[in-house]
């Protein structure tokens, strides 16, 4: 290709390959153009270049080099794809690009570098920056130096991980090139800029030149926290903040909250090399610690201490060491070398941190004796020692050790211990501190406050106070209950002192919580059992005194029977009180009884009983039957019928037909009455007599089944047992184990007294009836199910014969599960659940285990044995470990503390004598079963060991190892053996027999686990290593290990950690690791057993009780529950279990008896403002993951601890979904009763629900999601508005389940999603879903796609976010998806939108591919539909989103700073979709009377086709709209959740109709101005506007605001329309500013509002150009007369003088508007003698004090008029003479009142008229009234009134005269004023009478509605309500009443005259005058007339203009209302009008 033309025919792509540089140059400028162009960032287009993009970079040619550098940067801005090449790219920018002598390749270069580390490749980039750092080139070296620190000084430390480059930096320093030591500078100055300190420990080795350099450089950093500047694509929400706050110009709090997040990041520890220090030991050190010299012994440890200074120390085994500086603080007789050996150790912990944490069991106990030393530096290192070991270990671990301590006699080593434990104690929380520790070391902490010593109390008491502080007074308090009040003072005080490690911060927000004392209920204080907060209660003796007398009697909790608990401790325990009284009811006389009976039972029933016929008896009972049948539950003395049954022949009944009724009516009465234990004693006798009955024997075992449902299975078992075993019969007997066998299996085990079943199955295995003990060996088969392979242990003694029986039973039962209990769960008060956090053992099995007598074999374990086991001769060790055999069976049970044991055996597991091993192994397999779950603390020293066995090369000690492992874990669970980097640490060693071992066990175990600690992630990188490993077996271990791995870590985070393996091992990890997602399994429900134990599975109602107590502590809780069946499942018989029970059940159960009661969700005040505020300021993690991480759960946890009741949480976060089912049924209950509480831990409560979105259980998804739909309608009955924080933490998780595969639940969310919408914005609903279409899972995409179209079809395309064109081209992309469900769902989604928007579709998409256009179009073609007709398919097609709306979200709660038009927006969204759904069938539609409902489909789909006409109104009948809405009575609403459905639906849709009030469109807005106007016309309906008077006056200024910003500039519309909608607006106005008790609603702000856009209308000159503009002014002043009049007068008066303040300030505003608002404070000056009382002075004089206050006398005299001050003056001087000196009474509002000269200027004005009392000397105040009574004292009246009536004739002066004619008519009302009109013309005597008239309308305040016409001409001029009080438009009779039509003839006759056109034609007219005096009868004008005159004025101007027709103008005339008089003109107005409607409709149609 010789020539340029041959390659410029050549396509982009090719160019850019070509071999000359002149067509590669041109090929990357197309490129350029065309990434800049390419809009979608998934176009295929893009996967074009994928390959080429290197060569972009690495062009040989500079030229070209550097076009294709910008090419490539355009390329991974845009393309989605970027990401694939990141490693290519980035190593060619390093290699090719860096060592460029042109800057502007380099800039590039690193521009490049760091949009690949915004499009999430930062880890890629990285590490080819740091693959850089070794290149030879310095150029190279010092470029990619400067892109690590400019991306860490962009993107923070969070992104760019600071490790690796630490790790580098020292070798940078060193390098021979100045430029890149000096760059490696300026990068660790900016490393220190994010992580501060942590950076010395790594850089003190360099140069000490360079460190002074740096220290100097970092002296300079700014100490305010580093902030991310540059965002991920992930993070555009941050980025978004970040540039919303620099714009603010920095947010300072801002800073501060990052503050704390930005700088502990860090952990130094993290950043360090570990350093191997075993190896490095002398030599000759463990000879030297043994010489007898003390210098020798000194050498060696000073060698130890110089190695430990390290701060971070490899891994190893450190046993030995550790053993013999254990020796030198235990035996050493030098002090000063004990205090060496001792920060030797406190060095070995410091740097192993959690490694040294097996070693710490066996120092602690030393180091605590050593304390006995008194010398003070050995006490301050064994101090420092002890306390660096805690840090290694938990309290928990070390606490037996600690204990054992405690009781030395050595006060000194008392007190140190004590002081120990303080500290410790300090390091807690209160779930690291639970009551299970708390109660041993508070029993020891109490012996040591009453010591004699005074050193060991202060210890105690501080020991004690801490552990207050940190558990919180609930947990300790009950340890403390006997501790007299002077020590326990001394405790709190102790307590208030501490300073906690983890409780800085919690302890302000106790203060806060604890701040309000309790009230009398304790619920809010056992609530927040063991938060944080309560640590702080100390402080507070109102909160510490409640918690004692909550409880007397000190606490329930020992045992006692909660009878004796009484009443009182029912407020405390939930479980206790109430449910006693249910249970045990005293005993009736049988007089009482018989008078009981005898009220429910049939006489002839109760004459029978004692028949001597059995027929009669029989009938008796069939009677007796039928009539317990048809009790209710409340009305069935149980005890009294008991009783009769029992009464003679009672259970002595010789007749087994009768017996056999007998039974089974004892069975129904305690299955349907409140059955109680004294009613069962009265009958248990006589069953178990009959249980051996052939022919009773079942109905009996029935009874007794229905006995235990009601009083509890441990209670009956007991009593039953002990009767059968009381009685001789072998048949009872034997038939009554049978039972409990079956009960067992129906109940549950839960709470059953193992020992005495024990004890009689014993008696019943030596019964000589064989059927007695096959009956007792089954039982022993069923205990076997539940208790387990311990049972076995209490019958070792019996005869071999029975022994293998019992052996036989128990192989039967081997591997079946325990059935899920069926009967007693929802009953079940008592709970294994309680236990819950007791990890996850099976409590049955311990509480069997806990029943055995456990040997302390401690003092066998002798040295002489320790080192027997050590000897160098095999014969001898096997002596020993012999011996340890014999010990071990001989105890069978074993405590924990087994002294030097553990580390002899540990050193015989590698022994070189594999028997010996063997022989050790199985030591270890005894050992662990005779000590149960306490091997758990062994679990590091000895268990890890056995691991390491599983590399041995011989087989069967490889098996033996298995075994062992196995039967560990078995008491242990894994939890200890995952913790923790023991078990990486041996998958780590190359050893192919251990690694298979240890991965087939891990394959085994893990599965199994329901959760994992997260050190497993540490075995990852090593099992990476197997999958790759030499041998076959490993690797197939590896990958049959990798699925189960993946269940728990999740498939992220495991594909992460392949980023540090070599690329090709890279890509084959994860090729297996997307196999292995393929085979991951789910995670496990809990075993079958373990749900039995919990109380019968998934218990949802075992927390009725509970909710029972609040209500009622009397014997019957159920009667305020209203379901009958609920009462029945979990009545008050169930509380029976909860208290008897309690007595049997096993220890561990009472320990955790947690209180039950109270609310569930505590209100923390400012709680969730607190938590978005940490979130904000990255204080916590922000709620964002692809899994749930560990920490995420844990940070949920502490913020619920203070905000969730204690035992709710421990059920939410347990490990057992059974458990996370019941929270939900919980919640669920309490969702009604605690609404505020749930609404503040809303957040918590979304993101725990997004926890459950990620378990594999699809029952606790299903009651989740069950859950959310009741919250969510729940939140939009209260109006509430979820918060962005909520939102973006809760929604995409939610929408992840969209893609669910099984229907139902993809249902419920759609469902869920829908009512989302009601409290969250649907636009932002939108991009949420979204993002939800980008999923991988095409289930989702496609659900994705149809929620988006039917946003789409709810909202309009406003919902579509960013804009309509770019949501659209998304979604558009998805017709091309390979998924058919998808393409369709897409097709379907833009088909709604072309039927919602018509063409305009196309636009917005943009291009389609001609095969999706086509699919688009035929979809389109086929969908063949009206784009009107839409949202009627909707409602029709798809009934899942229907739901029953009864909210209405007006005013949403707390959110005062919204704006308002949001707040309409809402409305406006929220009624869209509930008229929507009227239609359709929701759950429990509540129709709204039709007059309300909008038809909002036509006006939404108005597109402008129809001519904007008028609502045709007329058919609207108002008189049924109060009908059905009666507000319930709150006792009704008490109980129903939908309480006022149909009231919020009036409000809702009043609410709805007011937001249409402000919409972009005309029609829309007049419609719904005609409504309301409507409503506001009719007496009986007008109070349903009360409430809304604020919401729609901001409707409406906002419609006016509209037109004068919108509207009026809009060319194309029509003016008609605008002056349409001002008439609508201000008719409605007005009508409702007559209503007086309406308009004194309106509030000051919104009047201000009101007036301001009044007045701006007024002075708008546009409006006056209008065709009728004039007439709409003439209207505004109405309506502004109007509001100043009837507002509420302190409103207005507030109102007016704010808004002169504005307009005064405002350079802007006019000088005209000034005036006007001025005028308007005039006419309210004249108003004020008759409404001084209504005003609130006090705020009026604070509003003055403001406004002097901006505007003092001289600046006020500055002003261009004097107008403003003169105002002020006026309104002050009325103010002073209408309230005299009373006056100064009124400044209390004002703080300081020397601020302005309010004070000293109302002083003067009284001291003033006081003067001059007589005179009239004021000339600033009103001249009307005062000047008449002058005059009339001078002069005649003929004089005076001849003068008013000059001033009337003159043009000037004529309103004066009018004035002061009504005045002088009103002082002197028989006055004649006939002869002056006498002489004059018609017109001037009306004009008089006229003026008269207004002027009364005005000053009277009872002015009919306004027409906007009927000014005298006049007057046409002006346009000020105040000054001129003519100008009302309004005629008013005289008696202040409205005016019928022919006063508008009078006026009409008048107008003619003047244009000189003949009156004739009319009819004769009565007088003026005797119009006048007639009152007319007022009738209300309808908007519809309105609207339909000024509609009917429009259409026929023309002919009305031509022929001047009356009728017309009449209607005309009278504007906005028109109002009839006299019978004989109305009924013609009627005729007349009815006509023209009918004229209008038929030309509408």
């Amino acid at each position: 290709m010789g020539d340029d033309s041959e390659w410029m025919k050549l396509p982009i792509d090719q160019k850019c390959e070509h071999k000359l540089w002149k067509a590669r140059l041109n090929g990357y400028e197309e490129a350029l153009k065309l990434f800049q162009k390419i809009d979608d960032e998934k176009s295929p287009e893009w996967s074009k270049y994928l390959g080429l993009i290197k060569k972009f970079v690495t062009d040989s040619n500079a030229v070209a080099q550097l076009k294709g550098l910008e090419a490539a940067l355009a390329y991974v801005e845009n393309a989605h794809v970027a990401g694939k090449t990141t490693g290519e790219v980035a190593s060619g920018v390093v290699n090719k690009v860096f060592n460029q002598p042109k800057a502007r390749a380099k800039e590039l270069g690193l521009d490049i570098c760091l949009m690949y580390i915004e499009i999430e490749k930062g880890e890629a980039v990285q590490e080819e920056l740091l693959k850089g750092l070794d290149n030879k080139n310095p150029k190279i070296i010092v470029a990619c130096i400067e892109t690590l620190r400019k991306a860490l000084s962009e993107f923070g430390s969070k992104i760019i991980s600071l490790k690796p480059i630490i790790k580098v930096l020292p070798k940078l320093f060193e390098s021979r090139e100045k430029a890149v030591r000096d760059e490696a500078k300026l990068l660790a100055v900016e490393i220190y800029r994010w992580i501060r300190d942590a950076l010395r420990p790594p850089l003190q080795n360099i140069n000490s030149v360079q460190l002074k350099e740096l220290e100097e450089e970092w002296v300079k950093v700014s100490s305010a926290a580093p902030k991310q500047t540059r965002f991920l694509r992930s993070q555009q929400e941050l980025k978004a903040k970040f540039e919303q706050q620099q714009a603010v110009g920095g947010d300072a709090d801002g800073g501060d909250d990052d503050e704390e997040e930005a700088v502990p990041q860090v952990d130094a520890y993290e950043l360090l090399e570990a350093v191997e220090i075993l190896s490095k030991l002398p030599k000759d050190f463990y000879e030297k610690i043994e010489a007898k010299k003390w210098q020798e012994r000194k050498e060696a440890l000073e060698a130890v201490e110089l190695l430990v200074k390290n701060p971070k120390l490899e891994s190893g085994d450190y046993a030995d060491l550790v053993k013999v500086l254990k020796k030198v603080v235990g035996k050493d007789t030098n002090v000063m070398l004990v205090a060496l050996a001792a920060k030797c150790l406190a060095g070995l912990a410091a740097g192993l941190r959690k490694k040294f944490g097996q070693y710490a069991g066996h120092v602690v106990p030393t180091i605590l004796e050593k304390f006995k030393e008194k010398k003070p530096q050995v006490v301050q290192a064994l101090q420092e020692a002890i306390d660096a070991i805690f840090l290694t270990t938990t309290l928990q671990n070390i606490s037996e050790d600690v204990l054992a301590v405690m009781d030395n006699k050595n006060p000194t080593i008392k007190q140190q211990t004590s002081l120990f434990i303080a500290r410790s104690f300090r390091h807690c929380t209160p779930s690291t501190l639970p009551k299970s520790l708390l109660k041993p070391f508070c029993a020891a902490l109490l012996k040591h406050i009453n010591d004699s010593a005074p050193e060991v109390r202060d210890a105690g008491f501080e020991a004690l106070g801490t552990a207050l502080k940190v558990a919180g007074e609930k947990a300790v308090n009950p340890f403390l209950a006997d501790v007299d009040k002077l020590k326990l003072d001394r405790i709190k005080e102790c307590a208030e002192k501490v300073e906690l490690v983890y409780g800085k911060k919690t302890g302000g927000a106790a203060e806060k919580k604890e701040g309000k004392p309790v009230t009398g209920k304790t619920p809010a204080l056992s609530g927040t059992s063991g938060d944080k907060e309560t640590k702080d209660a100390a402080t507070k003796p109102g909160s510490l005194k409640k918690a004692p007398t909550a409880k007397p009697g000190g606490p329930p909790k020992k045992g006692k029977p909660a009878a004796a608990a009484g009443m009182g401790g029912a407020g405390a325990k939930g479980k206790k009180g109430p449910e006693t009284k249910e249970i045990f009811e005293s005993e009736l006389s049988i007089e009482v009884c018989e008078e009981k009976a005898a009220a429910v039972l049939p006489a002839s029933c109760i004459q029978q009983l004692d028949s001597g016929n059995w027929k009669e008896r029989l009938a008796c009972m069939e009677e007796f039957q039928k009539a317990v049948e048809l009790m209710e539950r409340s009305e069935m003395p149980c005890q009294a019928l008991v009783r009769m049954l029992a009464k003679k022949p009672g259970w002595k009944e010789t007749n087994f037909q009768v017996m056999q009724m007998k039974l089974h009516i004892v069975a129904l009465i305690a299955q349907k009455g409140n059955f109680s234990k004294t009613s069962a004693q009265v009958v248990l006798d006589g069953l178990v007599d009959k249980v051996g009955d052939v022919k009773c024997g079942s109905n009996a075992k029935e009874a007794m089944t229905a006995i235990a449902e009601a009083c509890q299975l441990p209670w009956t078992a007991e009593q039953v047992v002990a009767m059968a075993f009381s009685q001789k019969n072998p048949k009872n007997q034997s038939e009554t184990l049978n039972w409990l066998s079956n009960a067992i299996k129906e109940f549950g085990f839960s709470g059953l007294n193992v020992k005495a079943f024990i004890s009689n199955v014993k008696t019943a295995l030596a019964a000589t009836n064989p059927a007695v003990r096959t009956s007792a060996i089954t039982l022993l088969g069923v205990m076997y199910l539940y208790v387990g392979p311990p049972l076995r242990m209490f019958f070792e003694d019996e005869k071999p014969a029975l022994l293998s029986q019992i052996d036989a039973e128990f192989e039967k039962m081997q591997g079946q599960t325990a059935p899920a209990p069926t009967r007693g769960i929802s009953r079940n008060s008592v709970g294994g659940g309680d236990d819950g956090e007791e990890e996850e053992q099976e409590d049955v099995g311990n509480d069997v285990v806990d029943l055995l007598p456990r040997t302390d074999i401690s003092d066998k374990i002798t040295e002489e044995l320790v080192s027997k086991i050590g000897d160098k001769n095999w014969k001898i060790r096997k002596e020993g470990l012999d011996e340890v055999t014999s010990i071990i069976n001989d105890a069978k049970f074993i405590q924990p503390n087994i002294g030097e044991l553990p580390a002899a055996l540990k050193g015989r597991l590698n022994d070189s004598n594999k028997i010996l091993v063997q022989q050790t192994l199985s030591i270890l397999q005894q050992l662990a079963t005779a000590m149960g779950p306490n091997i758990k603390q062994h679990v590091k020293n000895l268990g890890i060991p056995v691991i390491t066995v599983l590399g041995d090369s011989k087989n069967n000690v490889r098996a033996a190892a298995l075994a062992t492992v196995n039967a560990w874990a078995e008491q242990t669970g894994m939890k200890e053996w995952l913790e923790g980097e023991d078990l990486s640490a041996e998958l780590k060693k190359e050893n192919p027999f251990l690694r298979q071992g240890l991965l087939g066990w891990l394959a085994e175990k893990l599965p199994t686990l329901r959760s994992v600690p997260s050190d497993v992630l540490l075995c990852v990188p090593h099992l990476y290593s197997c999958l790759e490993d030499r041998n076959g077996d490993v690797r197939k271990k590896a990958q049959d290990a990798l699925p189960f791995f993946m269940m728990h870590l999740g498939f992220e985070k495991m594909a992460k950690a392949t980023g540090k393996l070599k690329p090709t091992s890279k890509d084959q990890v994860l090729a297996m690791l997307e196999k292995a997602k393929a085979n991951m399994p789910a995670k496990p429900a809990p075993p079958a057993k373990m749900s039995s134990r919990v109380v019968g599975g998934a218990a949802p109602a075992k927390f009725q009780p509970a909710s029972a107590l609040a209500e009622d502590t009397g014997s019957n809780t159920m009667e305020s529950k209203p379901d009958p069946k609920k009462a029945k499942a979990g009545g008050p018989p169930s509380k029976a279990k909860g208290v008897q029970g309690k007595k049997v059940l096993s220890k561990p159960n009472l320990k955790e008896d947690d209180d039950k009661s109270g609310p569930i969700f505590i209100i923390v005040p400012n709680g969730k403002e607190q938590r978005m505020k940490d979130e904000k300021g990255l204080k916590v993690l922000k709620w964002n993951f692809t899994t749930p991480r560990d920490e995420y759960i844990e940070q949920l946890k502490t913020q619920m601890s203070s905000c969730v009741a204690k035992w709710l949480q421990d059920e939410m976060f347990h490990a057992d979904f059974q458990h996370h089912n019941k929270a939900l049924a919980v919640m669920i209950e309490h969702l009604e009763s605690e609404k505020d509480g749930v609404i503040s831990c809303l957040d918590l409560i979304l993101k725990w629900l997004t926890l459950r979105f990620f378990d594999t259980n699809t029952s606790v998804l299903m009651k989740a999601l069950e859950y959310l739909k009741l919250l969510f309608n729940l939140l939009s009955q209260e109006e509430y508005h979820l918060t962005e924080n909520e939102a973006s933490s809760f929604i995409p998780y939610l929408i992840l389940k969209v893609g669910e595969p099984k229907d139902v639940i993809r249902k419920d969310v759609r469902a869920i999603l829908n009512r989302m919408c009601l409290i969250y914005p649907a636009s932002k609903m939108f991009t949420f879903i979204m993002e939800g279409t980008k999923s991988k899972n095409s289930k989702q995409r496609a659900e994705c796609l149809e929620e988006l179209g039917c946003l789409v079809e709810s909202y309009g395309m406003n919902v579509c976010q960013p804009t309509p064109g770019k949501a659209l081209k998304e979604m558009a992309t998805h017709i091309g998806d390979r998924d058919n469900t998808v393409r369709n769902a897409a097709l379907n989604t833009i088909v709604t939108v072309y039927n919602v928007h018509g063409d305009q579709v196309f636009k917005l998409i943009g291009n389609l591919s001609e095969k999706d256009m086509s699919m688009l179009e035929e979809r389109i073609k086929r969908s063949a539909k009206r784009p009107s007709a839409a949202p009627v398919r909707q409602a029709e097609e798809k009934p899942q989103r229907t739901q029953n709306i009864s909210a209405n979200a007006s005013m949403l709660r707390k959110g005062p700073a919204e704006d308002m038009s949001s707040k309409l927006k809402i409305m406006y969204r929220t009624y869209r979709i509930q008229n929507r759904n009227m239609g359709s069938h929701s759950e429990s539609t509540h129709t709204v009377p039709r007059e309300f409902q909008l038809d909002l489909d036509e006006i939404e789909n108005d597109n402008g086709t129809v001519r904007c006409e008028m609502p045709a109104l007329v058919q609207h009948k108002l008189d049924d709209i109060f009908e059905p809405v009666l507000i319930p009575e709150p006792k009704i609403r008490a109980v129903s959740p939908h309480f006022d459905d149909m009231h919020s639906s009036i409000a809702s849709t009043i609410n709805f109709v007011i937001s249409q009030v402000a919409s972009g469109d005309i029609n829309t807005s007049i419609k719904a101005l005609a409504q309301i106007d409507e409503v506001l016309r009719q007496e009986c309906k007008v109070e349903v506007m009360s409430g809304h008077i604020d919401q729609f006056l901001i409707a409406t200024f906002m419609q006016l605001r509209l037109i004068y910003n919108t509207h009026m500039a809009d060319e194309k519309l029509d003016k008609d329309e605008i002056v349409k909608l001002y008439s609508c607006i201000i008719g409605s106005m007005i009508t409702l500013f007559q209503i007086e008790s309406l308009a004194r609603e309106a509030s000051t702000g919104v009047l201000k509002d009101l007036m301001h856009g009044l007045i701006t209308l007024l002075l708008d000159s546009r409006v006056e150009d209008l065709e009728e503009g004039v007439q709409v002014i003439r209207s505004v002043n109405l309506l502004v007369l109007k509001v100043l009049e009837k507002s509420d007068q302190t409103n207005i008066l507030s109102a007016l003088l704010v808004l002169l303040q504005d307009s005064l300030l405002a350079t802007a505003s006019s000088p005209k508007f000034s005036e006007l608002v001025m005028k308007c404070l005039w006419r309210m000056v004249r108003l004020l003698p008759e409404t001084i009382n209504t005003i609130n002075l006090d705020r009026i004089l604070l509003d003055i004090h403001i406004f002097l206050k901006v505007f003092p006398k001289e600046k006020l005299k500055q002003c261009k008029s004097e107008f403003p001050i003169r105002t002020l003056k006026t309104l002050l001087h009325t103010l002073c003479k209408l309230k005299g000196p009373k006056i100064l009474d009124h400044l209390t509002m004002i703080d300081n009142k020397n601020e302005s000269e309010l004070e000293s200027y109302l002083c003067r004005v009284i001291k003033h008229s006081m003067d001059q009392t007589g005179s009239k000397a004021d000339k600033d105040t009103e001249k009307g009234a005062s000047r008449i009574e002058e005059k009339a004292s001078k002069a005649k009246v003929n004089d005076i009134l001849a003068e008013i009536f000059k001033k009337i004739g003159s043009k000037e002066n004529t309103k004066e005269g009018l004035a002061e004619l009504y005045e002088y008519k009103k002082k002197y009302s028989d006055a004649d004023i006939e002869p002056f009109l006498k002489n004059s013309s018609q017109f001037f005597q009306s004009y008089v009478e006229k003026g008269l008239r207004l002027i009364e309308t005005e000053r009277e305040g009872k002015g009919s509605i306004a027409g906007s016409t009927g000014i005298s001409p006049q007057m046409e001029g002006t346009c000020v309500p105040a000054s001129t009080p003519t100008v009302s438009s309004s005629i008013g009779n005289t008696n202040g009443e409205e005016v019928g039509p022919s006063v508008y003839l009078e006026r009409l006759k008048i107008l003619r005259q003047r244009c000189g056109l003949d009156n004739a034609k009319q009819e004769d007219r009565p007088p003026l005058t005797s119009l006048l005096s007639k009152p007319a009868v007022p009738t209300v004008a309808s908007s519809t007339d309105m609207l339909h005159s000024k509609l009917s004025q429009l259409r026929e101007s023309r002919e009305q203009y031509q022929h001047l027709d009356l009728d017309s103008n009449q209607t005309h005339s009278s504007g906005i209302g028109t109002t009839l008089a006299s019978p004989s003109s109305a009924a013609a107005n009627i005729d007349d009008l009815k006509k023209r409607l009918e004229r209008i409709k038929s030309s509408r149609k």
